[in-house]
């Protein structure tokens, strides 16, 4: 076989495989068409699956025999955030990888907020809930954010939340805010 026809050959399965992972991650994520724009998408991906996956293992190891109905969220600030309203400081042409996030946990739910680019990433960790996920989409929605991506994992009887939700202009919440309104609707 000629170089050239290894090659042609290398640069079709590159291609197909390519176009496997671009087919396997969300929109939101591929910028672009080309090549270092998908793989750099598939990267990001894989890096929130990685965490969903330690977020749901770190549940299971402290899942507790008997937790109290709804006792008082403990917000743990990670950094400092500004109000979401300001958010376009934050995710800035130049400012596309810096995140700012909150925690807020306590026995019914771990929730988590952060701002990634323009968007704001919220995940909760809790026991299956029945009518909980259109309690957080209602609540959402009642704050002017737009739900641009879910993704729902379950282990057994414990159930990860994963939005990326687009910010509205009229929303005057703080990540702390949002993450503190969020676990209230577990009680």
């Amino acid at each position: 076989m000629s170089h050239i026809a290894v090659e042609r050959n290398r640069r079709r399965q590159m291609n197909e495989h390519l176009e496997v992972l671009r087919s396997l991650t969300p929109s939101f994520y591929i910028k672009r068409g080309d090549q270092a724009s998908i793989i750099g998408g598939v990267v990001e991906f894989i890096k929130e699956l990685h965490q969903d996956v330690q977020s749901l293992e770190a549940k299971k190891r402290r899942k507790s025999p008997s937790p109290s109905p709804c006792a008082s969220p403990r917000p743990a600030t990670l950094q400092p955030s500004p109000k979401l309203s300001e958010s376009s400081q934050i995710g800035g042409p130049h400012d596309n990888f810096k995140e700012v996030g909150t925690c807020c946990n306590s026995p019914m739910a771990e929730v988590e907020a952060k701002i990634s680019g323009s968007n704001v990433i919220l995940r909760t960790v809790s026991k299956r809930i029945p009518g909980q996920l259109s309690k957080i989409i209602n609540l959402l929605e009642k704050f002017s954010f737009e739900i641009l991506h879910l993704n729902i994992s379950s282990m057994e009887d414990t159930v990860l939340y994963s939005f990326v939700i687009k910010i509205g202009l009229e929303c005057q919440l703080s990540l702390e805010e949002l993450a503190l309104e969020v676990q209230q609707s577990f009680c």
